[in-house]
């Protein structure tokens, strides 16, 4: 995979607006705005940010990387997809 940590972080916050704040489309979300604290996603949301990613960026969330440090920022979620991408590129 090529994408970039900023197409990651792009595109997932592309995700959120469409599918978590169409109601309220002039919410901006910041790379480090904590996404379930602030109530941009609750956690069925989360369920839907896994499915999403898993289909976007081809990686598999093991239930022990559900954490907020992964998942909980779009900066997080960038750094942890670029993570596992490269993880996956290894082996």
């Amino acid at each position: 995979m090529s994408t970039t940590e900023a197409e990651i972080v792009s595109r997932v916050r592309s995700f959120i607006q469409e599918n978590f704040l169409y109601m309220r489309p002039n919410v901006e979300i910041g790379p480090d705005d904590r996404l379930l604290e602030q109530g941009i996603i609750d956690s069925m949301g989360v369920l839907d940010l896994l499915n999403f990613l898993e289909e976007a960026f081809d990686v598999h969330v093991a239930d022990d990387e559900l954490t907020e440090d992964n998942l909980g920022t779009l900066a997080g979620i960038g750094r942890f997809v670029m993570a596992k991408a490269n993880d996956m590129a290894a082996d």
